[in-house]
């Protein structure tokens, strides 16, 4: 069972306050050495927040959907560098473990990662296979008993922080596209892993990807998850996730905008020019009324497939919405937080030039704006042709 509400309540209010004491001071500190401070992992850990989607029964909080976004909501109003080294741990890194894994898979490694002691990462993109992941060429060959895996993956978060890889590879290779792709549990200390230097990023210091190359790295057949008869079925494990991982980064989305609002509206109510505040202006205030008002849309949207996921519904089309709709908001309130604050905004004395860039990667990552029009678009296609009978 998961918490109740007033833990819940009790546990969101409790994140709020560490944002306001401690991770938004650790901000500087975090972007100067791009590295989360070792003391606010710890605190993190000993919050619980490694675990939040963890079932209880192997050590996690078990929260619903809808309180993990309203937590996001707080946790997110700081630097997001401080979600992304849980992100992981919540997302694809365990929640395919939780929906597809053996029982022996979640008694191993659900505790620790639900405790922050084990990292988990997910391994799908490669040089040549992004939006395309169905055509990921990473192999995994037969060898006996074992599967040996060789390929290289790409922006890996918390490729070098994790202690856990799931590792997506095509393990039949007489199947086209996704059917052929059945997604692994490795160690990160098996022989033959290769973790790359961090990438220099645009935004989001403190958040590592790298790359991973895999050479010949054996792993028994029980590493797939589900066991072996769950072969060549990893690809369908990830898409089970997404709708669950979408929806919480539009909840990131949120907060990162709330963070900026804030920025914004605090600057303007500073700043004056022409004998008052800033925020008497009426351009200003149309810039601080739009950018509320797509903070509000987005956040009811993340709380209303939160409850439908919860409920059992299987929204595909909703949850790409929400990431659509949230991560191009964010972007706009973070041009719009740049714009108040003038020149000001442009210069890195001013969180909010760290918060733009940050801003940026929503877009792109856990599937493109692009990518999540094309799943909105054919899901209303192929509604309308049914109920036309076509």
């Amino acid at each position: 069972m998961p918490l109740d509400e007033g833990l819940t309540l009790e546990l969101t209010e409790t994140v709020r306050r560490v944002v306001e004491e401690r991770l938004i001071p650790a901000e500087e500190q975090t972007v100067a050495e791009d590295k989360v401070p070792d003391e606010i992992r710890a605190l993190l850990r000993d919050l619980g927040l490694f675990g939040i989607s963890v079932p209880e029964s192997y050590g996690g909080l078990g929260l619903p959907l809808e309180a993990e976004t309203r937590l996001m909501f707080e946790l997110c109003r700081a630097s997001v560098a401080f979600r992304s080294i849980l992100g992981t741990n919540n997302g694809i890194g365990s929640q395919g473990i939780v929906i597809d894994g053996t029982e022996a898979q979640k008694r191993h490694y659900l505790p620790r990662i639900a405790s922050g002691e084990l990292i988990a990462s997910f391994c799908l993109t490669e040089p040549d296979s992004g939006s395309d992941a169905a055509s990921l060429r990473s192999v995994a060959r037969t060898d006996g008993d074992d599967f040996l895996i060789s390929g290289t993956k790409r922006y890996i978060t918390n490729a070098p922080e994790a202690g856990l890889f799931t590792v997506m590879a095509r393990s039949e290779p007489d199947q086209p596209g996704a059917k052929g792709i059945s997604a692994f549990l490795v160690e990160a200390e098996t022989p033959g892993i290769t973790v790359g230097p961090w990438d220099r990023k645009m935004g989001q210091r403190g958040a590592h990807t790298a790359d991973i190359t895999f050479d010949e790295v054996r792993v028994p057949a029980t590493a797939i998850i589900g066991g072996p008869e769950r072969r060549g079925q990893g690809f369908k494990t990830a898409m089970k996730v997404l709708d669950r991982g979408r929806v919480h980064l539009a909840a990131v989305c949120v907060g990162a905008a709330q963070r900026l609002l804030d920025e914004a509206l605090s600057y303007a109510m500073d700043r004056r020019q022409f004998g008052q505040e800033i925020a008497q202006f009426q351009l200003i205030q149309a810039m601080l009324a739009d950018s509320q008002a797509e903070i509000y849309a987005a956040r009811c949207m993340t709380i209303d497939a939160a409850r439908r996921i919860d409920a059992g519904e299987k929204i595909p089309m909703l949850a790409s919405c929400c990431k659509m709709f949230a991560s191009e908001m964010v972007g706009r309130v973070a041009d719009r937080a740049v714009q108040i604050h003038g020149g000001a905004g442009y210069m890195a004395d001013y969180p909010v030039e760290r918060l733009y860039r940050d801003a940026r990667l929503f877009r792109i990552y856990e599937g493109t704006t692009q990518i999540q029009q094309l799943v909105i678009a054919r899901a209303l296609i192929s509604e309308a042709s049914e109920a036309i009978g076509r």
